[in-house]
């Protein structure tokens, strides 16, 4: 995309869609999947429409629940109806290895160097860092939290939240039990380590309100029903903001993983999706989809200037991202199974 056309994009984000569309409009539909609704509609608001706005592009979206075997169906597919595809890291190197995505033309999308480094890869460009954090109610205890004081409901009486599932939770209840949040893949790498982060469940198992999706995570926070519980930052920033909640966030101890883009190997619209990646790049467009959802991109830049209150709760905030964890996919593309199998047992008695 040339410069001055990057501009007039820019210039026309606040543009209603019914404008006069440029003269480079494809009459191809573009076909975009990301991993659920509350994320569709956000990628909807900041991206869709303001590139429809642009390109005239007709955009279709729709939703998919992650995993490599569909990946695969997909790509079997007579018909693929699919062009670019939001991807987690595992989905990401597994695909790529196996041909299911396209190589990108970097040059097309602005460069390597206009990207954090963490989201830039041969098959994928990063899309938005999700962060798991503390989330409490600032109104019921104003200092912020650790993982510690989470385990700890003598100082702190009151049930907590967790996620229904293993990821993330052993990573939790190392680092309540003392474990550097650098050495936590590390000790769960042992056996000793697994049964460590089990026997820290344990001591907070009858307290534990389990939460399933995440709005539900901060549905059960904004109720009341918890003290604190582990939540994405994104869904309790916007729950604080539309229900007036006084909410806080610790990055300190977070967990966070880029979620990519790619594009399907053989995609009719590959160009297209190459545009949209180059559009929805721009530090002016992130802007939006960090302000409307509270989840972070990836250009450099985005973070720079932003007013105090954002920049607390932006996911890819340098600040909190090097107070976090990065999750290490390649832990659990090879112990997941077995790791899931011991938590629902676990979980179940």
């Amino acid at each position: 995309m040339p410069v001055r056309t990057l501009l007039a994009a820019v210039a026309l984000l606040a543009v209603p869609a019914a404008a006069s569309p440029p003269a480079f409009a494809s009459p191809n539909d573009l076909m975009i999947v990301t991993r659920d609704a509350s994320v569709q509609r956000a990628i909807e608001f900041a991206y869709v429409q303001p590139f429809t706005a642009v390109t005239a592009t007709p955009v279709q979206q729709s939703t998919w629940d992650g995993g490599i075997d569909m990946l695969r169906t997909q790509a079997k597919a007579t018909e693929n109806q699919w062009d670019l595809v939001m991807v987690d890291a595992d989905e990401l190197s597994v695909g790529c290895g196996e041909g299911l995505f396209e190589k990108l033309d970097w040059a097309a999308i602005g460069g390597k160097d206009h990207y954090a480094p963490q989201a830039v890869s041969d098959c994928g460009l990063g899309a938005m860092v999700s962060t798991t954090v503390l989330a409490w109610d600032k109104d019921k205890l104003p200092v912020a939290p650790s993982w510690a004081d989470f385990w700890d409901v003598a100082k702190y009486p009151g049930k907590r939240g967790l996620h229904k599932g293993v990821r993330g939770n052993l990573e939790f209840a190392l680092m309540a039990d003392g474990v550097a949040p650098a050495d936590v893949y590390k000790t769960l790498s042992t056996s000793d380590g697994v049964d460590r982060a089990f026997r820290k469940l344990d001591q907070l198992k009858p307290y534990i309100e389990w939460w399933s999706t995440e709005v539900e995570a901060a549905r059960i926070l904004a109720s009341g029903d918890v003290l604190m519980t582990s939540a994405p930052s994104s869904q309790v920033a916007s729950m604080a903001e539309h229900a007036h909640k006084n909410f806080g966030l610790q990055f300190n101890g977070s967990l966070f993983e880029i979620e990519s883009w790619a594009i399907m190997k053989g995609s009719p619209s590959a160009k297209m999706a190459m545009q949209f990646l180059y559009f929805t790049g721009m530090p002016a467009v992130e802007l939006k989809l960090l302000e409307h959802s509270g989840d972070g991109g990836v250009a450099k830049g985005l973070n720079d200037g932003l007013a105090p209150e954002l920049a607390a709760v932006s996911p890819s905030a340098p600040a909190n991202m090097a107070a976090g964890l990065r999750l290490d996919a390649g832990f659990w593309h090879d112990n997941l199974p077995k790791l899931r199998q011991r938590f629902d047992a676990w979980q179940g008695h």
